[in-house]
């Protein structure tokens, strides 16, 4: 089980409102509604971090090797595997 901190979190009054209306309507605590959203923020975010940092990463080489793929030939190969057909990715080139 993991441990488990208190922390204070100011909200306006508009949005604790709103919070706590919607917490009513799912028959949930405020508490419970707050940490979901949280939980879920961070999920998604750190989901966008790993596709920036590969992005990064990706740009880096290209740089370092100039290996690459042209539009056409990364199409081609995504249209046979959306054919059904298995295979290896195209060969990169420089």
């Amino acid at each position: 089980m993991t441990a488990k901190s208190t922390t204070s979190l100011k909200l306006d009054e508009d949005t604790k409102r709103r919070v706590q209306h919607l917490a009513d309507a799912r028959h949930r605590s405020a508490h419970w509604l707050m940490r979901e959203a949280i939980e879920q923020y961070v999920e998604r975010e750190e989901r966008r971090e790993a596709f920036r940092q590969s992005a990064l990463s990706a740009w880096a080489e290209y740089e370092a090797t100039g290996a690459h793929l042209t539009a056409e030939e990364a199409d081609a190969w995504l249209e046979r595997l959306e054919a059904g057909e298995d295979g290896d990715p195209p060969e990169c080139h420089g």
